[in-house]
């Protein structure tokens, strides 16, 4: 009988470091340059930490209905929309998607 030959892979400091190469170049096209800027300003930061000591304490309220608000998202909403409107610097807002 002929003997088979078993090769083993073995990896070579070469194989890794093209990878790590590959890696870090498509986060650099992907990611880009990131700006120093700040994404929230400080009058909005403080209107939604208003809105959270409000909503934790129970006293914070929905626009239309007037209903307790609960939900610690729908309190930043609240917080960030009054920052708008307060003309602080916040992003825009994004549209919900309806089904």
């Amino acid at each position: 009988m002929a003997a088979r030959k078993t090769s083993a892979r073995t990896k070579t400091p070469s194989s890794s470091k093209s990878r790590t190469k590959s890696k870090s170049t498509t986060r650099a096209k992907s990611g880009g340059a990131k700006s120093s800027s700040r994404r929230y300003g400080k009058k909005s930061g403080e209107k939604v930490e208003r809105a959270m000591h409000e909503m934790k304490h129970g006293k914070l309220r929905s626009g239309r209905s007037g209903k307790k608000v609960t939900s610690r998202k729908q309190a930043i909403a609240i917080g960030l929309s009054e920052a708008r409107q307060a003309g602080g610097k916040v992003p825009r807002r994004t549209s919900s998607k309806r089904k």
